[in-house]
């Protein structure tokens, strides 16, 4: 590869922002195994709702919301400065190595563990290591197989719906087209996840289903609009990066390339 091709500001620039959406998925499915309690998060009393005549849900949710944000909107500003294909390319290489990313875990989970390092951990509470590592990495398949569909469905999703408001507004608007294709993205993604899951992977009913997909879209909902400052304010590092003009330049050619 020609030095010259790195050495563009628009390169370095996709580079990093595919890196970073890589590595963030990733490290948001790591930690997606663990549920913690919003309320308790806060330090207020649990919610205690009724939906959909299902009684005393709460805010339990996985870790994985705490930086899945962060990935809808890097594909609005990839979205924006790239284009739609671009956002594609980095969903279907993004999904490619979580997928490699749990072979490994199954193959390291099958490796025959060190006697010794089984009870390493004792005085800190773990009397079997090689069970605890299995239990954190071993996520079950429906869990894997919804995350990775509705992570692949609602990136789809959300780059349609945002290149179809850019095309209504142009470069206008960008609190629209950002948090719009994120609130509308979020819901397929909270909805697909729990029904793969939990609807065909243990048999919840799917009123259950509809109840705790919506108390999850609840949070992405208020997240996403606490989050758009965000999306201006990186918006305003990449332009002051680029260059008005070059920005300008590629937000346009991103829309008619779409």
């Amino acid at each position: 590869m020609s030095l010259s091709v790195l050495q563009s500001k628009a390169t370095r620039l996709f580079i990093a922002l595919c890196s970073f959406f890589v590595a963030n998925a990733l490290v948001a499915e790591c930690i997606g195994g663990k549920l913690f309690s919003l309320e308790a998060l806060l330090g207020v009393p649990e919610a205690d709702l009724t939906i959909l005549g299902e009684s005393g849900l709460s805010y339990v949710l996985t870790c994985g919301v705490l930086l899945w944000p962060l990935e809808f909107i890097l594909t609005d500003v990839v979205n924006e400065y790239f284009g739609m294909k671009a956002v594609k390319r980095i969903t279907y290489i993004t999904v490619i190595l979580i997928g490699y990313a749990f072979v490994a875990f199954y193959l390291a989970m099958g490796t025959p563990p060190a006697g010794f390092w089984i009870t390493s951990q004792v005085e800190k509470g773990v009397p079997d290591m090689s069970r605890a590592f299995n239990a954190v990495f071993g996520q079950g398949l429906f869990i894997i197989v919804g995350s990775l569909a509705a992570f692949l469905v609602s990136q789809i999703v959300d780059v349609v719906v945002f290149q179809y408001i850019k095309r209504k507004t142009g470069t206008r608007m960008v609190w629209l087209r950002a948090t719009g294709s994120t609130l509308v993205s979020q819901l397929v993604d909270s909805f697909i996840v729990l029904f793969i899951a939990f609807k065909i992977g243990n048999g919840w009913s799917l009123q259950l289903v509809l109840a705790i997909c919506l108390m999850n879209y609840s949070y992405k909902f208020l997240m996403a609009i606490v989050l758009t400052p965000a999306i201006y304010g990186l918006h305003y590092i990449i332009d002051r990066y680029l260059g008005k003009e070059q920005a300008q330049q590629m937000k346009e050619e991103a829309l008619e390339t779409a």
